[in-house]
C-alpha cells in the first residue's frame, strides 16, 4: 500500500473513512438484498429518499433494532 508516506492524520483519517464507508456499503447490500425491488427502481432522487426510509424502517423492525416507544 502507498500509505507509508502519509502521516498519521492522514492514516487515521483513511481509516475512519474506510470504516464510514464498508458500513454504507453494507447497508445498502442488506436493503437491496432484502427488498430487490430497490435494484430496479429509475424514479427522482427526492422520491427514492422516502422509499428507501421505508425499507430501512421495515428491515431494521424485522431484525429488532427498531427504537421502543415509551
Amino acid at each position: 500500500m502507498q500509505q507509508q508516506g502519509l502521516d498519521i492524520d492522514n492514516r487515521t483519517r483513511n481509516a475512519l473513512l474506510r470504516g464510514l464507508r464498508c458500513l454504507g456499503e453494507r447497508g445498502f447490500v442488506i436493503l437491496t438484498g432484502r427488498w430487490r425491488a430497490l435494484q430496479h427502481f429509475t424514479t427522482s432522487p427526492s422520491k427514492i429518499g422516502t422509499i428507501v426510509q421505508a425499507a430501512l424502517v421495515l428491515t431494521q423492525f424485522e431484525h429488532g433494532q427498531h427504537s421502543k416507544s415509551r
